[in-house]
Formats: structure tokens, C-alpha cells, sequence
């Protein structure tokens, strides 16, 4: 008999975003095989597993040490599995397995957890001092203090602009290099504070430094680009009719989002001009229904679903 019993905290599950509306877009097959590619504290691993039969399987990877230790102490379920790494490995973490064209559903829930940023030593809030730190895995790749003293100016305005939509983002990036050169930014308090600083306008019931930490952040996983890259590995994964539902919590990400399933969803014509048809690629994407934003009675439960937006699509 499966052991069952899964026993993630009900509050955490209770504030899985999307959780029924994201569940529901995969389409689940009891006897299915699904993945969870952000596992976090489990709240839709737990709710997965729940609609899955004895001979289900599902696979949760997350790249926090700390998820992986929270799923091993309170997921114990022989139908389910954790990995450890990023879900940009998705295909090799499939390849390892025989699942390479064999999986019926992919989760992704982007974006930074609510433990991460509960937890002033992860140093992803400018509300908590801590660490500047901002990596999803902190056991690899430049923490955002040492990010910020080897990139340039010129670079570090780049990114404040294309990944954090900043107006200031001259100002603020010059600021931060010469801070930084001083030595001048240990913790995330100071970073907040200086961007407070030197903002010449703020947003009402914004805090100045929300663009700034989320362009930094943004830099220092590599967030775009990897996403980028698992929607690519997404097709090779799926199965037949197999789909994934992808959870955004910005428009950059929504847009990749949105972007990667109407490409894939176009018939393409190799050579356009040429007077001939030769050769044209069939699509291998259908869209599913339109985007899905949080319920009000959600977001009221939930602050951070307010930026929600799902999109889902299966592949034909």
C-alpha cells in the first residue's frame, strides 16, 4: 500500500498562490507523473499529491537547501520525490530518470518564496536588515554585496532599467558603485537606505527600493534567462497533452511567459520569402484558456497574490 501522508503545515498550503486555479490548468491524471519545479515549503506539492493515485509520481525540485530539508522532514510519500538543484536542469534531472517526453504536468511558481523573504538572513527584504546576500541558492554564485562591487556602472544602470523598470536608474547605479567602493553596503538596510537617499521621487505605498531589489535579485540568480531555459526544456519533458502551469509575479516574467507560448503556438514558415512553401514548422503548443489572476478574496488573504498571473499550455 502507498504510504500517504503528507503533512505540510495548513497554513502554508492555505497560502500557495493559485493553488486550485494552477492544479487545475495541469489537467491531472491520477496514474500521472508531474513535477514540481519550485517546490518552496510543498503547499502545492502537498495539494498535488492529494489529487494523485497510488501509482502517481511526483518530483519536486527546488536550489534552497532549506526547502530540501523542510520536504525531507514533512513529506513522507513514496509516490513523491525532492531534488535538489535549479529547474533549469529540469531535462537533465528528466534525462536521469527515463522522463524525457513521458511527464504530464510541470508546476512553476516564480518568483521568491515567503520563507526567503520572511527570513532577514537570506537578504531579500529592504524591510529586514540582514545579509546582502539575495541568492535563491546561497551555496552557489556570487552573493548581491559581491555582485555589486565586480559589475560596472554602466551595467549596473542596465540592469536597475531593463530588469527593475527604474526611471532613476543612473543615479541610483552611480550611488551604488561608489558606496560600494567604500565598502559602504553590508547589509540590505544599507542598500534600502541609500536608494531611499537618493531617489528624487517615491510611489505612493512603494517603497523607493522595490525596483532596486528586484532588478538586483533578478541579476544575481539569473532569473530571466533561466526561465527562458526551462520553458525551452518544458516542451522536451511533456508528454502528448501533457501541460504546465506557470505562476509569474512580474511582467518581465509574465511576459517570457507569454511570449514563449504564442511563438510555439504559430505555425512558423522557415523561409518566408521565399515564392515557395519548403518547409514550415508545426506548432507544439496549445494555450489554454486566457490568463488567471488571484480571486479578491484571495489577495485579501494573501497580499503577495495581488502580482499573480498564471498561463498555462499543453503541448500537442
Amino acid at each position: 500500500m502507498t504510504e500517504q501522508t503528507s503533512n505540510v503545515d495548513s497554513q502554508e498550503t492555505h497560502f500557495s498562490v493559485l493553488l486550485n486555479e494552477s492544479l487545475d490548468g495541469l489537467n491531472i491524471k491520477p496514474d500521472g507523473v508531474y513535477i514540481d519545479g519550485t517546490f518552496g515549503r510543498g503547499g502545492h506539492s502537498n495539494a498535488l499529491l492529494k489529487r494523485l493515485g497510488e501509482n502517481g509520481r511526483l518530483i519536486a525540485i527546488d536550489q534552497d537547501p532549506e526547502a530540501i530539508e523542510y520536504a525531507k522532514q514533512h513529506i513522507h510519500d513514496s509516490r513523491f520525490e525532492i531534488q535538489y538543484g535549479s529547474f533549469e536542469d529540469v531535462k537533465a534531472f528528466c534525462e536521469a530518470r527515463g522522463l524525457v517526453g513521458k511527464v504530464d504536468g510541470l508546476l512553476l511558481d516564480l518568483g521568491v518564496s515567503s520563507p526567503q523573504l520572511d527570513d532577514a538572513e537570506r537578504g531579500f527584504s529592504f524591510m529586514r536588515e540582514g545579509p546582502l546576500d539575495m541568492r535563491m541558492n546561497p551555496e552557489v554564485g556570487l552573493s548581491a554585496k559581491d555582485w555589486l562591487k565586480q559589475v560596472d556602472e554602466k551595467t549596473l544602470k542596465l540592469v536597475l532599467q531593463n530588469y527593475g523598470e527604474e526611471r532613476f536608474s543612473g543615479r541610483i547605479a552611480r550611488e551604488i558603485k561608489e558606496a560600494s567602493e567604500r565598502d559602504e553596503l553590508q547589509t540590505t538596510l544599507d542598500l534600502a537606505d541609500l536608494v531611499k537617499r537618493v531617489s528624487p521621487k517615491t510611489e505612493k505605498n512603494k517603497h523607493p527600493a522595490t525596483r532596486t531589489f528586484q532588478a538586483i535579485r533578478i541579476a544575481v540568480n539569473r532569473e530571466l534567462d533561466v526561465l527562458k531555459n526551462v520553458l525551452e526544456s518544458a516542451v522536451e519533458i511533456l508528454a502528448p497533452g501533457g501541460r504546465f502551469s506557470v505562476i509569474s509575479f512580474h511582467s518581465l516574467e509574465d511576459r517570457i511567459v507569454k511570449v514563449f507560448i504564442r511563438d510555439q503556438s504559430m505555425i512558423k514558415d522557415l523561409f518566408p520569402d521565399s515564392p515557395i512553401q519548403i518547409e514550415v514548422i508545426e506548432p507544439v503548443l496549445k494555450k489554454i484558456g486566457k490568463p488567471i489572476f488571484p480571486s479578491t478574496e484571495e489577495c485579501k488573504q494573501n497580499s503577495r497574490s495581488r502580482s499573480a498571473v498564471l498561463r498555462i499550455a499543453e503541448k500537442l
